[in-house]
C-alpha cells in the first residue's frame, strides 16, 4: 500500500469480530508454517484474559497488524523454554496478572502494509504498556527467518553477530534490535516447524527502566529531586555555635523549600581559624579539627529536625596523629557516612600536612545512589567513574578555590564528570574573604548543577546556575528517570559504550 492511499490509521484492542480477517492475516503471514493460526477460542480466552496485551493494527478500517501478549512470573520458566510451554500448551494458563514479565506472543504485519513502519508503533504499546503496569522487561523468542540460508556454515551466535554488523540482512533479527531489544539467549526447538530458523529461536529482552520492584515499606525512592546548594559567604563568627546559628538558617530556607539535599562547601567552618590566628597554619587547622565532632553531630540533628538529607561539605579530622579532609552525609533518618578526600592539594600537604584518605564508595539514600568527591578529587575522572559502576545518580562536590584558574578546574572538571558518567553533579563553593585567617584570605566560586548533554537535558549541560562570588541558596530539581532514559536510549551512551574488551577500572581497595 502506498502512503498516499491511506485515509486513516488506528490502534485498536483486538476483539472476536475481527478473528476472520485475523485467521486470514495469519496464513498470509505465516505462509511457510501452514497451520499456524490461532483457532476462535484461543482468542477468546486472550482476549478474556487480559485485554490490554492483544492490538491491532487497522488501515483504512481493514487489519494490517497484531500483537498479542500475556504476563507470565518469568520465574517459573527458565530460558530454555519452548513455545509450547510459555504458553501453557496454547491454552495461555500460564497468564497472570501478578507477574513480572511482558511476554509477546505474537507480532506480525501483513506483506501489503510492509514498509510503513507500523511494526514500530506496535513494539512502542508494549513497551508503554509493561512501564504503565510497572513489569520488569518484555520478552519473546525471535524468530530467525534466513538463518537457514547459513546452517552448517555459521553457528547461531556467529549469524547474531553478522546481523549486528549488518553483513547478513535478517530483517526479522534487524528490526528488533533496532527497537532496543537486545539478544540474550539462543534457544534450540524453540517454535516447532519454523524450518527457516532451523528450530532455532533467539530470546529477545527489552528492559523497563522505570520498573520498581513492589516494597512492603511505606516509604518509596523518589524520581524528582529537590536539590538545595549552600553558597557561603566566609565571615568572621564569635565562635562555634554563631557559626552554627548560620548553618542552621541556610538549612533551615532550603528545607522551606522542601529540598532533599543540602550541600555546604569544603571547609565551611574556617573563620573559626581567626582565635588561632597567632599560631602556625599548620596548628591552627588542627585546632579547627577539635570543632569537627560537634559539628558532625548538630548537622545530624538538623537533618532530623528539618527532613533533608545534608553533605557537611568538608572539615578536618584528626585520626591516630594524621590529619584528613573529610565530610559526613547525614541522612534525614539519623544515619550517617563518612567520606575521604583521596587527593590533597599540594598546598594542603605542603602548609597543613595534610594526608589523602582512603576510602571511596557511592551512598545509598532515600533519593536514589550518590557520591560526594572533595574540590580536588573531582579533576580526576576515574573517581567518579567507579561511583557510577556503583549505580551513583548525584555527585556532589564540596569545594574551595581562591582564584578565579582554581575554580574554573574544578567546574569544568565537573561538568565532565557529568557527561561522561550519565549523572547530575552539583557543586557548592565559598565567597568571601577571611583576612584574619592564613591561607584562607581570599575565595572564589560560583555554584551549579550539571547534567548530562542530550535531548532531555538543557544544551549547554547546566541546570542552574548562582550568582558568581555572592552569598545565596541555589535550588534545583533533577529528574533520576531522565538518567535512566538517557542510558538506554541517548544520542551517546558514555556508559553502555565503553570497550571493556580493551580496557577496564577498578579500585583496588
Amino acid at each position: 500500500m502506498k502512503i498516499e492511499d491511506i485515509e486513516n490509521i488506528e490502534l485498536k484492542f483486538l476483539s472476536l469480530d475481527d478473528y476472520q480477517e485475523l485467521k486470514d492475516a495469519m496464513i498470509s503471514a505465516y505462509a511457510n508454517m501452514p497451520g499456524s493460526y490461532w483457532k476462535e477460542k484461543q482468542i477468546k480466552s486472550l482476549i478474556d484474559k487480559f485485554p490490554e496485551g492483544q492490538v491491532v493494527i487497522k488501515i483504512n478500517g481493514q487489519l494490517a497488524g497484531v500483537a498479542l501478549s500475556i504476563i507470565v512470573d518469568y520465574d517459573r520458566f527458565d530460558d530454555e523454554h519452548t513455545y509450547e510451554q510459555i504458553t501453557g500448551n496454547y491454552s495461555f494458563a500460564t497468564h497472570d496478572d501478578e507477574g513480572d514479565v511482558l511476554y509477546g506472543i505474537e507480532v506480525f504485519i501483513k506483506p501489503q502494509f510492509r514498509g510503513l513502519r507500523l511494526g514500530r508503533r506496535l513494539y512502542d504499546y508494549r513497551k508503554e504498556l509493561c512501564e504503565k503496569l510497572n513489569l520488569k522487561s518484555i520478552v519473546f523468542g525471535g524468530r530467525m527467518p534466513n538463518f537457514h540460508k547459513y546452517m552448517g556454515e555459521l553457528t547461531p551466535k556467529e549469524y547474531i553477530a553478522k546481523v549486528r554488523r549488518k553483513e547478513i540482512a535478517d530483517p526479522v533479527l534487524n528490526f528488533q534490535i533496532s527497537n532496543d531489544f537486545h539478544p540474550a539467549k539462543v534457544m534450540k526447538g524453540y517454535l516447532e516447524g519454523d524450518k527457516d530458523s532451523s528450530d532455532f529461536a533467539i530470546l529477545m529482552e527489552w528492559d523497563n527502566i522505570y520498573y520498581q520492584k513492589p516494597s512492603k515499606k511505606a516509604a518509596t525512592k523518589k524520581k524528582v529531586i529537590r536539590l538545595g546548594l549552600i553558597q557561603w559567604q566566609m565571615r568572621p563568627y564569635r565562635d562555634l555555635e554563631e557559626l552554627l546559628q548560620q548553618a542552621e538558617y541556610f538549612i533551615d530556607a532550603v528545607s522551606g523549600y522542601r529540598s532533599d539535599f543540602a550541600l555546604f562547601p569544603e571547609f565551611f567552618n574556617a573563620p573559626l581559624m581567626a582565635k588561632d590566628n597567632h599560631l602556625s597554619t599548620s596548628d591552627a587547622i588542627r585546632e579547627l579539627a577539635r570543632h569537627t565532632g560537634d559539628i558532625v553531630q548538630k548537622f545530624s540533628e538538623f537533618s532530623i529536625s528539618y527532613n533533608i538529607n545534608i553533605i557537611t561539605g568538608s572539615m578536618p579530622e584528626m585520626i591516630d596523629g594524621r590529619l584528613y579532609n573529610v565530610g559526613y552525609l547525614c541522612r534525614r533518618d539519623g544515619s550517617m557516612e563518612r567520606y575521604e578526600k583521596l587527593h590533597v592539594t599540594p598546598d594542603e600537604a605542603k602548609v597543613w600536612g595534610m594526608q589523602g584518605g582512603t576510602q571511596l564508595r557511592a551512598f545509598d539514600t532515600d533519593c536514589g545512589k550518590i557520591g560526594v568527591l572533595i574540590c580536588y578529587d573531582s579533576e580526576f575522572p576515574e573517581l567518579s567513574r567507579l561511583l557510577a559502576d556503583e549505580g551513583m545518580d548525584i555527585l556532589f562536590v564540596p569545594f574551595l578555590t581562591d582564584t578565579q584558574n582554581g575554580y574554573s578546574r574544578v567546574r569544568h572538571c565537573a561538568q565532565a564528570r557529568a557527561i561522561e558518567n550519565e549523572c547530575y553533579v552539583a557543586i557548592a563553593g565559598s565567597v568571601g574573604n577571611l583576612p584574619n585567617v592564613q591561607n584562607m584570605d581570599i575565595q572564589f566560586a560560583q555554584s551549579m548543577v550539571f547534567t548530562p548533554c542530550d535531548f532531555s537535558f538543557p544544551t549547554n549541560g547546566i541546570k542552574a546556575e548562582a550568582t558568581p562570588n555572592t552569598e545565596m541558596i541555589l535550588i534545583a530539581d533533577v529528574d533520576i528517570d531522565l538518567l535512566r532514559e538517557l542510558n538506554q536510549f541517548g544520542a551517546v551512551r558514555n556508559l553502555k559504550d565503553r570497550r571493556k574488551d580493551i580496557f577496564e577500572l577498578r579500585k583496588k581497595i
